[in-house]
């Protein structure tokens, strides 16, 4: 059967790649973006879903921004354009090498393009949450998802990743998912684009 891209809590990391205050000022629609991956990190609790965090040259890019409430997760450090630097390697493989990434962070067309290239080349099913990942350029940001969903990752939303998690009104954690639904995801300038992608 073709892989339809189901998203399973019980095989899914939540990667979190560089939301840090240097990029603040620079990165198209960055509080709404942060939102949504606040979001998805808050579910990712609720859910027992881990989530993995990274940040790029903090010495020089500041920490990850406190309003994406992360300050409880172990930030990996890199200089790398991905985020599967050795340390990544070793933290999922002490989670038993989950089969499925939900991404998040910044920039589309760099950490984020080359985490999910060596995502997909180990086999990993890549979920890019399209409104909760930019770029500084709208040209980038648009593209990298393009190319990004030519090489076999999903596109997705926020609030679609929180359904699909649940897949049932009946499941026990419905309402605190359902709470994080209550306002929607807020707009980060994608439908300009959605014909293109």
């Amino acid at each position: 059967m073709a892989n339809i891209g189901r998203l399973s809590t019980k095989d899914a990391v939540l990667f979190l790649c560089d939301m840090q205050e240097k990029f603040r000022p620079n990165i198209f629609q960055f509080p709404n973006i942060v939102s949504n991956a606040a979001r998805l990190l808050q579910a990712s609790r609720v859910l027992g879903i881990p989530a993995i965090l990274t940040e790029q040259y903090p010495k020089g890019l500041g920490p990850t921004v406190p309003e994406l409430g992360a300050s409880d997760l172990k930030a990996h450090p890199k200089t790398s354009f991905t985020m599967m630097i050795e340390e990544v390697e070793k933290e999922l493989q002490a989670l038993g090498n989950p089969k499925q990434a939900i991404l998040c962070g910044i920039e589309a067309h760099a950490c984020i393009a080359c985490t999910t290239f060596d995502l997909l080349e180990k086999g990993i099913e890549i979920h890019i949450v399209a409104d909760a990942v930019s770029s500084r350029s709208q040209t980038d940001r648009l593209f990298a998802l393009s190319r990004l969903k030519q090489s076999g990752a999903f596109l997705t939303t926020t609030e679609a990743v929180l359904l699909q998690l649940v897949q049932d009104a009946k499941h026990p954690n419905f309402k605190e998912i359902q709470k994080l639904m209550s306002q929607p995801s807020p707009d980060t300038g994608l439908l300009n684009f959605f014909s293109a992608l």
